[in-house]
């Protein structure tokens, strides 16, 4: 399987959001989790003097741009640049260029990657969250967003949960 790097795509000014959104309602529609794993509007706090009161806002760091961590093919790349408000990858002509580690680093994104004691089909305890004390079997495990999937029952069915690596424990 190919490895994901991450990618710049640019957007219409003041879509990020609506792109980021649609590119996600997309990889669920068109069940492209293990390829496309992440989209970020990378945001940064900024304080503004206002009324000569400082204030602490949140801006996007490049208007713009969004960034994409995925496998690149030509599903991936057809999904992205069709989807609307993208104007194009950032690269030479129509051919992306990942992002290195070292241009990652500056921009808060992590690729550490977390060990954890518990796989598919263990039972694991919620310690956070609305589900808090919530107990279940693990039926997926995503390491690249550091979740795991886990079903539980609502209103007589069975439902499944995302949940941080963070937020639960192996049953003893």
């Amino acid at each position: 399987m190919a490895e994901a790097n991450w990618y710049v795509v640019h957007t219409y000014s003041g879509y990020e959001n609506k792109v980021k959104a649609n590119i996600e309602k997309t990889i669920e529609n068109r069940h492209l989790e293990q390829q496309i794993l992440e989209v970020r509007v990378p945001l940064e706090d900024v304080t503004e003097m206002k009324n000569g009161k400082p204030k602490l806002v949140t801006k996007k760091m490049f208007p713009g741009y969004v960034l994409i961590h995925m496998i690149m093919n030509d599903d991936t790349w057809y999904v992205v640049r069709n989807t609307r408000g993208v104007t194009g990858f950032v690269g030479p002509g129509s051919k992306p260029v990942p992002l290195t580690e070292a241009e990652m680093r500056p921009l808060g994104v992590k690729s550490e990657t977390v060990v954890v004691d518990f796989a598919e089909g263990d039972a694991i305890v919620i310690l956070a969250g609305p589900w808090k004390d919530t107990t279940g079997v693990i039926t997926a495990m995503n390491h690249h967003k550091q979740t795991v999937t886990i079903n539980v029952e609502l209103f007589g069915r069975e439902t499944p949960v995302e949940v941080s690596f963070a937020d639960v424990k192996r049953m003893n």
